[in-house]
């Protein structure tokens, strides 16, 4: 089987830190996965100097013909969400995309996508500040203003900038599972997941006190995922009010603390699963879902799957 080929777009006034994110994801070798790597490739879409954020010029090896191969398109932050991108661009991409290549998109890269009408009728996401400027423009669009990324299954679309580096990481796990994309997040120094529905920014910044505590909950409940965790006994451990817990939690997540922990919980699952061997009702408890039935309700809601399926799929062998 050919690897998987990630093929990252350079264009005159590139964005130096969208388009290093995706080299570091996908250009370095990482034989102590175990896993097949993607073959990784940088093609110019236009002729002339490429020069990138920084003053630093890109020579790119490729040129679009090489859009016909990929199976995974990265487009970095536009240069000028006002201006339209190239024809023959949009072609290229309308033509990956009819034969199945996955496409996408970092911070205003989105304009590309949208102009090329690859986002009509979907759900999409920028970075805050250009959010409005997409609706207004792209009215097919449904637009997620709030969102880190939004993963539509063909067409994937970040928020700016470091939202980028979650979708990279989010790609990672769909093609390889937790258990790597895990793996390669703590070679970043990163935090293995945020949840793509997660907010861009805080519309009111936490004190500083109330932030530790709430990043040292998240931490504990992390490392104690299997406890009877309440709402009250949150707040509690926390040193806030249930309001207050439930109110900050919203702001820094998008989600509750209950809805939270069941994501954290199905995260360990996922990598539990990964590990042929351990028995499902086991898992359950270690993760704190109590049962089975309850496991599968929950992974099924927010893995679109089953989780014999996605054992299936992941299995370390």
């Amino acid at each position: 089987m050919k690897k998987h080929l990630v093929v990252a777009l350079a264009y005159d006034r590139l964005c130096t830190f969208e388009f290093g994110c995706t080299v570091e994801l996908f250009a370095l070798e990482r034989p102590e996965l175990g896993v097949d790597w993607y073959d990784f490739a940088v093609c110019a879409v236009e002729e002339g100097t490429i020069r990138a954020a920084g003053g630093i010029t890109v020579q790119a090896p490729f040129r679009p013909e090489l859009l016909a191969l990929a199976d995974t398109i990265i487009i970095p932050g536009w240069r000028d969400a006002d201006e339209l991108p190239p024809p023959p661009l949009l072609d290229w991409l309308r033509a990956a995309h009819a034969r199945g290549a996955r496409l996408c998109s970092i911070c205003s890269g989105v304009f590309v996508l949208a102009a090329a009408g690859l986002l009509d009728g979907q759900r999409a996401t920028t970075h805050w500040r250009y959010a409005e400027k997409l609706a207004q423009r792209y009215p097919l669009i449904e637009v997620q203003p709030d969102h880190l990324y939004v993963d539509n299954g063909q067409v994937i679309t970040a928020a700016g900038s470091a939202a980028g580096l979650d979708m990279l990481l989010h790609l990672v796990r769909r093609d390889h599972g937790a258990k790597v994309g895990n793996l390669v997040a703590q070679r970043l120094v990163v935090a293995p997941h945020r949840e793509g529905g997660q907010a861009q920014f805080l519309p009111r910044p936490m004190a500083q006190g109330e932030q530790g505590r709430l990043s040292k909950l998240m931490d504990w409940l992390r490392s104690h995922p299997a406890l009877p965790h309440t709402v009250a006994s949150m707040a509690e451990r926390a040193a806030m009010s249930p309001r207050t817990l439930q109110r900050q939690f919203q702001q820094a997540t998008g989600v509750g603390p209950v809805e939270w922990l069941i994501r954290e919980r199905v995260a360990i699952v996922k990598e539990m699963l990964e590990e042929p061997d351990v028995p499902l009702t086991q898992i359950a408890e270690r993760a704190g879902f109590g049962s089975e039935e309850s496991l599968r309700h929950h992974f099924r809601r927010l893995a679109a799957t089953t989780p014999g399926a996605y054992r299936k799929r992941f299995v370390l062998r």
